[in-house]
């Protein structure tokens, strides 16, 4: 028997009382260090949202990440840095993997629209739960290869996060963005290597530092506006 979206939240929402108060106080010391402001039933999913990823990693591998207050800074602040550099309606994560950045950002902006895509049939599975049990409507999941996926509609901006390289993402990316769309993709240390091969097909290249409070580890945001012409496909 299925269990009812009420009845999934219910459940994560249990797994997730072991967590607090400590995890709760770390993610909103997290937001207040990124300026983000975030309702009391933002906090809640996505402490939920961690709850049935821990749960789940008991038998499938979504993350190397075990530890909860890790998770914390590893996952969901990690994801949150990005925010103030997101604009637009629409949105596709690539290689979402257990949903890293599209399930926060769905939860922090649930006026926009977030697809997320992954081969992984167990992934894209535990994706569809958590749609489920945190109710979460501005979410569609995509199970398929990036190279065989065709959107109904295209985006205004795809995300990704440690998933391919820069000149992979911009070449396997370039069918699913609206004109005028951006990739955003999420690295650790500076990625000056992949910049060049990119540049010359690029009308903008930026790179963002980013502070994730908890995280000593380098972390960049770099965003590509790639050409348009006749020559192009948009």
């Amino acid at each position: 028997m299925t269990l009812t979206s009420r009845a999934l939240r219910q459940t994560a929402s249990a797994c997730a009382l072991e967590l607090e108060p400590e995890l709760l106080a770390q993610l909103q010391r997290g937001c207040a260090a990124l300026d983000l402001t975030l309702e009391v039933g933002q906090q809640e999913r996505l402490l939920d949202y961690l709850a049935l990823m821990s749960n789940w990693n008991k038998t499938y591998n979504l993350t190397s990440v075990r530890e909860m207050g890790q998770m914390v800074s590893r996952h969901l602040l990690d994801s949150l840095a990005i925010t103030p550099y997101l604009s637009g309606k629409r949105f596709i994560d690539v290689g979402t993997g257990a949903g890293l950045p599209g399930i926060p950002m769905a939860i922090m902006f649930p006026e926009r629209e977030f697809h997320l895509l992954d081969s992984n049939g167990k992934k894209t599975r535990f994706l569809f739960q958590v749609k489920t049990a945190l109710c979460l409507d501005n979410i569609v999941v995509h199970q398929a290869r990036l190279e065989s996926f065709r959107a109904a509609e295209s985006f205004d901006a795809v995300l990704s996060r440690a998933f391919a390289s820069l000149q992979d993402m911009m070449h396997g990316c370039r069918h699913l963005l609206a004109p005028g769309g951006r990739l955003l993709a999420m690295k650790g240390v500076h990625p000056g290597e992949e910049l060049e091969p990119v540049s010359a097909e690029c009308d903008q290249v930026s790179v963002y530092p980013l502070t994730v409070p908890g995280l000593r580890e380098q972390r960049h945001l770099v965003e590509l506006v790639l050409q348009q012409g006749p020559d192009r496909p948009g």
